[in-house]
C-alpha cells in the first residue's frame, strides 16, 4: 500500500497518511455548511468515490441524482479519476479534515506544522517506493 501524500507538486512530501481510502471534509466559507467526498487511489489516481452535503446553498448544490440520508444528501460524483488535489490551506478558512481510517485530523496537524504558512497543499497518490 502506497497510501496518500500531502506536500507540493508531487515532489515535496510532507507527510504521508499510510490507508487505501481518505474522507476529506470542510465548512463552505460561506454558507458555513459541512461537505463530505471519500476518495480511494486507483491506479496512481485519486479517485472520488462518494461525496455528500448537508444543506444546500451558494455552490453548495448536491450533484446529479443526490439521495437524502438523513441531515446529508449524497451522491456518486461524476469525475475522472485525478493525479492530485490542491487544498487551498486559507487562513482565512476552517481548517480541512481529513480522516483515514479511525485517524481523524486536521490538515494542519497531518502537517505537524510544515504547512501552516497558508500555502496551498497537494494530496496525491504517495509514490512506490
Amino acid at each position: 500500500m502506497s497510501g496518500f501524500c500531502l506536500g507540493i507538486a508531487f515532489t515535496v512530501v510532507y507527510a504521508t497518511i499510510p490507508s487505501e481510502t481518505i474522507t476529506l471534509s470542510w465548512n463552505h466559507s460561506v454558507e458555513k455548511t459541512r461537505w463530505e467526498e471519500e476518495y480511494i487511489i486507483r491506479d496512481k489516481r485519486l479517485v472520488l468515490t462518494t461525496a455528500r452535503v448537508q444543506g444546500s446553498g451558494a455552490g453548495m448544490e448536491p450533484g446529479r441524482g443526490g439521495v437524502r440520508r438523513g441531515a446529508w444528501w449524497e451522491y456518486r460524483p461524476d469525475l475522472a479519476p485525478q493525479a492530485h488535489i490542491t487544498l487551498a490551506n486559507s487562513a482565512f478558512t476552517e481548517d480541512y479534515r481529513l480522516c483515514a481510517e479511525d485517524d481523524c485530523r486536521t490538515l494542519d496537524s497531518w502537517l505537524d506544522d510544515k504547512g501552516s504558512l497558508g500555502a496551498p497543499v497537494d494530496l496525491f497518490p504517495c509514490p512506490a517506493k
